[in-house]
């Protein structure tokens, strides 16, 4: 992969598009999860993704239709990355608050 290719795919990205997030979660055997104990009034608390081999024992599954409303409720964004700079892939990953200039 040429260094111009490579340059694009090891940045951080930001998307609130749920084929782009599955897509990408997915790439990596990564599932939707949720921190045990963080709910509230029933609804889900931390969100997280349990990727292979790492979290599993203390996250929590849930669908993603429950991940995504939650996602959507909340008005999150998605910040991720493909690639790290060496050309392996990332798992870099942040739910972040959109901030007033993103409004």
């Amino acid at each position: 992969m040429d260094a111009t290719r490579l340059g694009t795919l090891n940045r951080t990205r930001v998307t609130r598009n749920h084929d782009i997030i599955r897509q990408w979660a997915e790439r990596r055997g990564a599932r939707p999860a949720t921190m045990p104990g963080s709910e509230y009034n029933g609804r889900l608390g931390v969100l997280r993704f349990d990727f292979p081999g790492y979290g599993g024992a203390v996250l929590r599954p849930v669908d993603w239709d429950e991940w995504f409303a939650t996602f959507d409720a909340r008005h999150l964004h998605f910040r991720y990355q493909d690639r790290r700079p060496d050309g392996t892939p990332s798992n870099f990953n942040r739910l972040e608050r959109p901030t007033r200039e993103d409004h």
